[in-house]
């Protein structure tokens, strides 16, 4: 049941005054930029924008479009692919609407004209339009606001005497729509509101019975593309190919569908929407010159206080001789000397709320988001009125909720029942929020992008909002506090490689289902030459024909069921209650061997529950009134090099590689950690299987004479090597479009094929998602920032802020923070000297 609304708060405050009033405590409070405001700027509408739209616009507030709203449409509408890059709350969606809603009408008003029930057009019939978005909250958000609009564009045309009756038909299109409903959409929708996994899973290979909107499709909405990097950007970017190849082919001779590609921050736009649609960049029109109001905004980073300013000292070493190290998916992290990000942003809010602020916690993770709404209200409880009647007015919201549980928590945000919401990046891209006065972001995002995402939610619809940075203990957010220069340059570029045989091979396998694949496909789909084809044939997953690659369908099964958008790994997992037999969430299933193990702990909006049993269906969980105790996982991994895609010789014998691996990892136990400071209380070992990832990885080697003349002996060298990496995978996020959950990494004092002291950095995803290869490009750059973190950091021998790791495998042991210094400053050097020994371009 959603919560009474409370007693209505007063006006909120000069936020960014009492952020720097609270922030004077401490000196938490690091660095606060203010943007100042800005006027809107207008444009003309169109003049082949429909009049009943029009009416219909300023009838919903709007009596002229701004600027950048204005060139998108137009480009649009000339034909040429375009994307814009605008800020949050810039009214992007306008852009894609214009011109395909006008089209719609006009096709109706020509009908009309000729006293027919169709327009027959140079696209063949009434157009469609398809939207793609990356949530399905907000596709229904826009489902809504084009339902609106409809409604709007009916009455305009009832109060024009002799006017023809025009309609907008939309409908929502995913894995939640009842069956009579697709079948309604198939039939009439002149606009179909989805997302690539229902591209990918229904819509494209039950093509023939969607080839009516096929036929007609004029326009492709890419709703937040930025959204779409690594593994599941390549993903996306073939299933858009997939979708243009099809339409083409289904409509012969028209020029085929446009696209409009949206983000509030995307780096390289043009660049970025091509790659998505296997385009040349010099085909798509960027729109980037933001012509909508903006009020002040203002952005704090902020790092919590040491909780024992007196415990700090210079770097040393203390950390034990331990076998290969890696650094692997675990759970909260170890004591830190400084509060945590949860904890700071849960006091944060409470203080912002006491100013009548409205407000967003971004948290890195679903446990996080429980913690901080729980912490919230607490404190809010224990405050006594008038803040006690805000304690109902706080909760979480995250991935593994039941549908019906986000929808009602988005109703109750929008309006005003709920004043404060700590949520994991499921609302980064999604409902459209108006009115939020502050976002507190717990934790660095993992990007300037998401960053820039989830700031732009305060202050929309140019009404003042400020936005806090908290650092976490982490080595990026270290750095990154103290460098304000690098959170507020330019976006990172949206990595992701479609031609990773790992995720295209599958997609081939689709395409050649739906339509033969012929040589003018290659390019679409980034082949340089058929050998890829003529693996998959050679396997029996293709046959060749004279017509083209066809699918093998004597093979079982759909070739769309090869793959998975979201990942190869395992789907999602569903969480049951044991004593109901009740769905309450889900998790993701790559991630379950370490978060949903027998005897781990589960937390579900507040509630605690114990996993039981961990099957390949479900997790069956018991719920616990009061579980004094969290888990952590232990795990053990191995890297095996398959093959050496690039190397260099750096001085003192150092090498710095690229190229393809195996890891091998295996969840061997867990330990209960005790609230509230997280000490192991015991350990427990658990019987779970191997898992294997072909991936990318970038490494480096160092002869074990050169670690002892820099003072590293064998004792020390497996802790500084452990730090290394640590603080390395920390970092790599500053130069890639990553986090340090989308990378992992091994390091060993002597690897059996290389024969040397190596630290191993590798991604996350199978066949690699782009990250390794970017920072193996950045060496110089990554390991000058590795070494400037450790050695800023206060702390004696380590922490979470250097090289202490929240996902470590072998639970931050061994670790040596002097030594790690003294093996980054030879690779420092050494890279230093092998960039400036390279030829001037």
């Amino acid at each position: 049941m959603s919560p009474e609304p409370p007693a209505a708060p007063p006006p909120a405050r000069d936020l960014t005054a009492l952020l720097e009033t609270i922030g004077a405590r401490d000196g938490r409070l690091v660095h606060l930029e203010r943007t100042p405001a800005r006027p809107a700027r207008h444009a003309d509408w169109p003049s082949w924008a429909d009049p009943a739209l029009v009416a219909a616009l300023a009838a919903s507030g709007i009596p002229r479009p701004w600027t950048h709203q204005a060139q998108a449409a137009n480009s649009l509408h000339a034909g040429h692919h375009t994307v814009i890059a605008t800020g949050t709350g810039s009214g992007k969606s306008l852009a894609a609407w214009l011109p395909a809603v006008s089209d719609i009408l006009s096709a109706q008003r020509a009908a009309h004209a000729e006293g027919t029930s169709h327009r027959i057009s140079a696209h063949g019939r009434r157009p469609t339009a398809l939207y793609l978005a990356p949530t399905k909250a907000l596709a229904a958000d826009q489902a809504a606001a084009l339902d609106r609009l409809s409604a709007r564009i009916e009455a305009v045309q009832a109060g024009v005497a002799g006017a023809p009756r025009l309609t907008l038909r939309s409908s929502t299109c995913d894995g939640d729509t009842p069956l009579p409903e697709r079948d309604w959409a198939r039939a009439h929708a002149d606009i179909v509101l989805t997302n690539p996994d229902f591209l990918h899973f229904s819509l494209l290979p039950g093509h023939e019975r969607w080839a009516r909107l096929l036929r007609s499709l004029r326009y492709i909405i890419v709703d937040e593309c930025h959204a779409y990097r690594g593994v599941i950007g390549a993903h996306v970017a073939l299933v858009l190919r997939r979708l243009l190849r099809l339409a083409r082919r289904l409509s012969p001779g028209s020029p085929g569908p446009t696209v409009l590609a949206a983000s509030a921050t995307a780096a390289e736009p043009a660049l970025t929407a091509a790659r998505l649609i296997g385009a040349p960049p010099a085909d798509v029109v960027a729109i980037t010159d933001d012509g909508a109001p903006a009020g002040e905004r203002a952005l704090a980073l902020w790092q919590p206080a040491l909780i024992d300013p007196w415990g700090v000292g210079p770097a040393d070493s203390t950390a034990a001789p331990d076998p290969g190290t890696t650094d692997t998916p675990g759970a909260p992290n170890p004591p830190s000397p400084r509060r945590s990000a949860t904890a700071e942003a849960s006091e944060v809010l409470v203080d912002l709320l006491s100013a009548g602020a409205q407000a967003l916690v971004f948290v890195r993770s679903r446990r996080s988001a429980e913690i901080v709404a729980e912490h919230a209200r607490r404190i809010l409880t224990r405050s006594g009125p008038p803040l006690a009647g805000l304690a109902d007015a706080v909760a979480a919201y995250r991935g593994g909720y039941l549908p019906e549980e986000r929808r009602a928590l988005e109703t109750d945000l929008r309006q005003g029942r709920l004043r404060a919401l700590a949520t994991t990046n499921a609302l980064e891209l999604g409902i459209d929020v108006t009115g939020l006065d502050a976002v507190l972001i717990a934790g660095w995002p993992g990007t300037r992008v998401s960053l820039g995402q989830q700031a732009g939610r305060a202050g929309r619809a140019g009404s003042p909002g400020v936005a806090v940075l908290i650092a976490s203990d982490n080595p990026l957010d270290a750095y990154l506090v103290h460098h304000p220069e690098d959170v507020l340059t330019a976006p990172e570029a949206t990595v992701f490689d479609p031609t990773n045989p790992y995720v295209l091979a599958p997609h081939l396998c689709a395409a050649a289902s739906e339509s033969p694949l012929r040589e003018v496909d290659l390019d679409l789909f980034g082949l340089p030459d058929e050998s890829l084809l003529a693996d998959l044939a050679e396997r029996g997953a293709l046959r060749r024909r004279p017509t083209g690659w066809f699918w093998n369908a004597a093979l079982p099964g759909r070739p769309q069921d090869l793959t998975n958008l979201r990942g190869d790994g395992p789907p999602e997992i569903p969480i049951v209650e044991s004593t109901s037999g009740t769905v309450i969430g889900t998790a993701p299933g790559a991630s379950a061997d370490s978060s949903l193990h027998a005897g781990a702990v589960y937390m579900h909006q507040g509630r605690a529950y114990v996993v039981e049993e961990l099957t390949e269906e479900a997790a069956i969980v018991t719920p616990r009134l009061a579980v004094g105790y969290r888990t952590r996982a232990r795990e053990r991994s191995s890297v095996r090099i398959l093959a050496e895609r690039h190397a260099e010789a750096w001085g003192d014998g150092l090498t710095w590689s690229l190229g393809s691996v195996e890891v091998t990892s295996q969840v061997t136990g867990y330990n209960k950690l005790a609230l509230p400071h997280m000490d192991v209380v015991s350990q427990h070992p658990l019987d779970m299987p191997e898992r294997v990832l072909p991936t990318a990885a970038v490494w480096w080697t160092i002869p074990l004479e050169t670690c002892e003349a820099a003072g590293v002996t064998p004792a020390r060298l497996p802790g500084a090597l452990h730090a290394a990496e640590h603080a390395s995978i920390g970092i790599l996020p500053l130069l890639a479009t990553c986090d340090r959950w989308d990378i992992g990494g091994l390091s060993t004092a002597l690897h059996p094929q290389t024969m040397r002291p190596t630290v191993f950095v590798h991604d996350g995803a199978a066949g690699g998602a782009g990250f390794a290869e970017r920072g193996h490009r950045a060496g110089a750059r990554w390991l000058e920032a590795t070494l400037d973190v450790i050695t800023q950091c206060r702390c004696a021998t380590g922490c979470p802020s250097c090289i202490q790791s929240p996902k470590c495998g072998n639970n931050n042991e061994p670790l040596d923070k002097a030594g790690a210094i003294a093996l980054l400053r030879l690779l420092a050097r050494a890279a230093r000297s092998a960039r400036s020994a390279l030829p001037t371009p």
